[in-house]
């Protein structure tokens, strides 16, 4: 016997619960995004290693230990896809959509990082990104906010808390760097060896160690909050007042930088404890400067990302998972002679009631075999036919979650039949 081949660790299969919170967390989002306006955008998963490189920034920890990069059969240098908006970036530029547009767009998919493995955090991994191109004002970055306290709403998900700081200007922001610098020298004995190795390249995620020994080092930091650029001050203040507004609940964050270097002014999180150390499900804020970094015009942009795989964990373990029928009407099929009529049958029905799951006996089996399967679809109707119904073009109704009589009705009726059980139905005559 062959060796047994398992998927690569980190990479998940997606079945049974777990695939059906993935459809309905999408659907459900889908529907709250086309409800904002917002269109969908299809992404490659592979992209040139120097643009995640120039955008998420080289000494990162994505860039420097986590991508997937290989060289192609042309020597080129390529990375599966860590995270989304750099790509959507490129593809913006290059399709011309930022010239004196507003685009609203959405993505989902797959991305990749070389993590260890842990329950909400993947090697393939899957995130719904949003991105809005050409607004800079802060009602546009509030907006946003809004709306995934729309879909936490939609999703029937309580116990998020939303967490929001200002990054404020490059400028303003690398003025500060100085003097958190000189502050974590003063304490350099102190530091973990992640914080030592980001001290030199990106001390600002130092401010977000989840290490517990660095805490009292981290509440004593300089604020970065304290040293914003007067319009990034005001922009601040503007969408506090925005969501207080809209009566959405915020914590203020000091220490909220997030990890990739391209974020400016507003950065926000929406945080749960109930997903252990990996909390965070939906993160995002502004970056005004990453089209122009990339090669594009000068364009302000915002945007976000929702963790599919802690999003489908946290409707899970709530019970919020809508229980779907993988049929509405089974087909039972005795004998021969059946098979043929009851295919035609299936398909009248499908062309007639669109809305309709119909799953029709394939296989053969005893009455009791199918009349087991016909339960275990959570179908409402079993639809019978045996040699005898054929014979005279008939079919017999048996109601499987109601205390009614079965019924003995002809193929002609069929149609109004299923119009009177399922009043919700639209039918076409065709």
């Amino acid at each position: 016997m062959s060796k047994k081949i398992n998927a690569i660790r980190g990479m998940n299969d997606l079945v049974g619960d777990a695939s059906v919170a993935y459809d309905y967390l999408m659907a459900t989002a889908e529907a709250v995004l086309k409800q904002y306006g917002f269109q969908s955008i299809r992404l490659p998963l592979v992209e040139k290693t120097e643009l995640f490189a120039r955008s998420i920034g080289e000494v990162t920890d994505i860039v420097e230990k986590e991508m997937y990069t290989f060289a192609d059969r042309n020597g080129d240098s390529l990375t599966l896809r860590p995270e989304g908006t750099a790509g959507c970036v490129r593809a913006v530029i290059e399709n011309g959509l930022t010239h004196n547009q507003i685009q609203k767009l959405y993505y989902a998919g797959p991305m990749f990082r070389h993590e260890r493995p842990q329950k909400g955090r993947y090697r393939q991994f899957n995130q719904i990104g949003v991105e809005v191109f050409g607004l800079e004002t802060v009602d546009a970055d509030a907006e946003l906010i809004a709306m995934t306290a729309r879909l936490w709403e939609s999703l029937g998900l309580t116990g998020l808390v939303l967490q929001i700081n200002s990054l404020g200007s490059q400028q303003a922001r690398q003025a500060y760097r100085v003097l958190l610098v000189d502050y974590l020298e003063g304490h350099q004995a102190h530091l973990d060896e992640d914080s030592l190795r980001r001290l030199k390249t990106n001390p600002l995620r130092i401010l977000d160690s989840k290490n517990p020994d660095m805490a009292e080092i981290i509440a004593g930091a300089p604020k970065l909050i304290e040293h914003l650029d007067d319009v990034s001050k005001q922009h601040y203040e503007d969408l506090k007042a925005h969501l207080e507004d809209l009566g959405i609940l915020y914590e203020e964050n000091p220490n909220l930088v997030r990890g990739l270097d391209y974020y400016n002014r507003t950065v926000f999180e929406w945080v749960t404890t109930e997903l252990g150390a990996q909390g965070t499900v939906c993160a995002g804020g502004r970056y005004d400067g990453l089209v122009e970094q990339i090669g594009g015009k000068p364009t302000p942009a915002v945007g976000f990302a929702m963790g599919m795989e802690r999003l489908a964990v946290l409707l899970m373990d709530k019970g919020l998972i809508p229980t779907v029928a993988a049929a509405d009407i089974y087909m039972v099929l005795a004998g021969e002679a059946t098979k043929r009529p009851g295919l035609v049958i299936s398909e009248q029905i499908r062309e007639n009631f669109p809305q309709l799951k119909v799953q029709m006996n394939c296989g053969g089996g005893s009455f009791k075999s199918q009349f087991k399967k016909a339960d275990k679809s959570g179908a409402q109707l079993a639809l019978v036919l045996g040699e005898d119904e054929v014979a005279q073009q008939q079919l017999v109704v048996k109601y499987l979650r109601e205390n009614r009589e079965q019924l003995v009705i002809n193929w002609s009726d069929l149609t109004a039949h299923l119009a009177n059980q399922f009043s919700s139905a639209v039918v076409e005559s065709r």
